[in-house]
């Protein structure tokens, strides 16, 4: 199941986080974490529900549910947001990672925004994969270390020109 992720979900962002390993950390954080630093804590739960919104998949469990994954969209222009996934490595390669995918497209086309940008380290083949069968028309760019995918979201605009020259033609 996954919902919206509220300000006081601390507890499921530091059971996520326990959930990964160094490795996943790194690919998620661009750098070693064994911990997470509190103003890095902070501005991942800095949510609004407008321009900073987040996504928690749980399972269910006997002691209620418990997360697995967390979904953020970060607005970075009119039109486009920043986009970060994490699951823990008990629950990767279960469809965690698509459900998160499936509510950030659709929180991102509620919005109006267009594109949702990804910085993947380079050799985190995966995520890459999952984004480009979540959103089709990814496209990919090198800055610095990191590649940057840029994912379409919605239908593309379409102008006046393009109408004309449809109806030409």
């Amino acid at each position: 199941m996954v919902r919206p992720l509220s300000r006081d979900a601390g507890a499921a962002l530091d059971r996520v986080f326990a959930g990964l390993s160094p490795h996943s950390r790194y690919l998620r954080y661009h750098a070693p974490m064994p911990r997470l630093p509190g103003p890095v804590r902070r501005a991942l739960l800095d949510l609004d529900g407008r321009d900073r919104v987040g996504f928690v998949a749980e399972v269910p469990t006997a002691d209620g549910p418990r997360p697995v994954g967390l979904g953020r969209l970060v607005r970075t222009g009119p039109r486009t947001a920043e986009l970060a996934l994490e699951v823990v490595d008990d629950w990767q390669r279960r469809g965690v990672g698509r459900q998160l995918l499936a509510a950030l497209h659709a929180a991102a086309e509620e919005r109006g925004w267009t594109a949702l940008e990804a910085r993947v380290l380079p050799g985190n083949d995966r995520v890459g994969r999952m984004l480009r069968a979540a959103f089709p028309g990814t496209t990919a760019c090198w800055d610095g270390d990191a590649v940057v995918l840029t994912c379409p979201v919605g239908l593309p605009e379409i102008g006046h020109e393009d109408l004309l020259a449809a109806l030409v033609s």
